[in-house]
């Protein structure tokens, strides 16, 4: 086998050297930022393994289990034996039961999912003049050492259910609104908001997918949801969840010393983010970030390096879930063109200003408020209230700019490259090291 040295020259040796090196620190920084700040709708717990179909909390086992509740005399609410117990996440136009609290010294506002037993639900519904089925309800997961299995419902027909659970303290709250509610801190609370993600998105699905798109016949659940299919015998066409991959990039000057932030014209005022959009059929992530970084701005792109991947179902009801895919893109030229169709405006920025932004936004205020918010509605007084007025400095005047806050793909991004030379404690000397064996090109 021939050599390195004979395969490469010393030139691309270098080049090779410098790309490696620049991707390990940036792969070094993304997991500390990961580590630190998970992402909001990913690590699901009910969904970390999935049951083999000989388990007894395997879909098709607790489907099973699931048509013998529903057949069971309501006066008689106790569980069949050997059955697990059955939760429901009930979901109205989008938006997911939930309930609130206040915890600690500090009476700090906090919101739950709106769990509802089995049997409650059914009560619930048949109040309403609706039967519960096998049909209606959607696998979610299981948590096996507690022997639990969850499912949603979407409840968007019945309007006599709002006032019933709304005594109970219970009321829908858009996902928008418990995304920016949750303390990005608390892995259970992180959990919870996966857990909504992922059957909103399920559930968006299904109403999505109500006729086959081959035939135009109606569509049956199967699997517990996990899937449908199409109804006709001439075609029974498998039809299973969308996922809708889009590219986010954080574009970056040849010097690393700027980058490039855009604004649509629906961001409240102030806000910056970075370059996003759909891929397109029969092109890599890559070439996704290059062309739509040019299409833009203009601006034409180099190296590509991944940083990491979000799911996102708060997009459009159309649109069920995203998947963030996020990217660092080295820019080849300056000169912006903005694609007015597309963005309202694009500019650089250099790292101190990001800095100075990411560290005068109170995103940790904006969280408190929102979650004191959501414990208001559930209380029965909904306020309205303007997420853009809690990015204030400290003076109480309001930032110049600001970016989206820590529960969003974007957020990473941005923080990572603008902190990349303040590394975490335990990895500071490997990383300087890193940086300082970087040649300049």
């Amino acid at each position: 086998m021939p050599s390195l040295s004979l395969l490469f020259s010393s030139s691309h040796l270098f080049i090779l050297s410098k790309t490696l090196a620049k991707r390990t620190i940036f792969s070094s920084l993304s997991v500390m930022s990961i580590n630190l700040n998970a992402h909001a709708f990913a690590g699901n717990p009910i969904r970390s393994k999935t049951p083999k179909p000989h388990d007894p909390l395997s879909h098709s086992s607790v489907f099973q289990s699931l048509k013998t509740h529903l057949l069971q005399n309501p006066e008689n609410s106790s569980p069949p034996p050997s059955s697990p117990l059955f939760k429901v996440l009930p979901f109205r136009k989008g938006s997911p039961l939930a309930s609130s609290s206040i915890t600690g010294d500090d009476d700090v506002p906090c919101w739950h999912l709106g769990w509802i037993s089995l049997p409650d639900c059914k009560a619930f519904l048949v109040k309403c003049g609706v039967d519960l089925t096998e049909d209606s309800l959607v696998y979610l997961g299981t948590n096996a050492e507690e022997d639990v299995v969850f499912w949603a419902v979407d409840v968007s027909e019945e309007d006599g259910l709002v006032p019933e659970l709304g005594a109970k303290q219970l009321c829908f709250v858009e996902l928008r609104t418990l995304m920016v509610a949750t303390d990005w801190a608390d892995s259970s609370a992180m959990g919870e908001l996966a857990i909504a993600g992922h059957a909103r998105a399920l559930l968006e699905w299904h109403s999505l997918s109500r006729f086959c798109g081959h035939c135009g016949e109606k569509t049956v659940p199967k699997e517990a949801g996990r899937r449908k299919q199409c109804s006709s015998e001439l075609c029974k066409k498998r039809i299973y969840p969308r996922v809708d991959p889009v590219v986010i990039m954080l574009v970056i000057d040849r010097e690393n010393d700027r980058a490039l932030f855009s604004r649509q014209s629906r961001f409240v005022p102030r806000m910056w983010s970075c370059l996003a959009g759909f891929i397109e059929p029969g092109e890599s992530l890559e070439e996704a970030v290059r062309r739509e970084t040019y299409e833009e701005t203009g601006i034409e792109v180099g190296e590509v390096v991944y940083h990491s991947s979000q799911p996102w179902p708060v997009g459009p009801s159309s649109i069920p879930c995203q998947l963030m895919v996020g990217f660092f893109a080295y820019a080849k030229s300056l000169e912006i063109t903005v694609d007015k169709e597309e963005l309202e405006d694009a500019q650089w920025h250099n790292r101190e200003d990001v800095r100075k932004s990411l560290a005068v936004a109170e995103y940790k205020k904006a969280q408190r408020t929102t979650a004191a918010k959501v414990v208001q509605m559930c209380k029965g007084v909904e306020k309205g209230q303007s997420l853009s007025a809690d990015f204030n400095v400290e003076s109480g005047e309001l930032a110049p700019m600001f970016f989206p806050g820590p529960f969003a793909i974007a957020h990473h991004l941005i923080s990572t490259w603008a902190y990349q030379d303040v590394p975490t404690d335990g990895v500071e000397a490997d990383l300087k090291q890193l940086s300082s064996s970087i040649p300049n090109l």
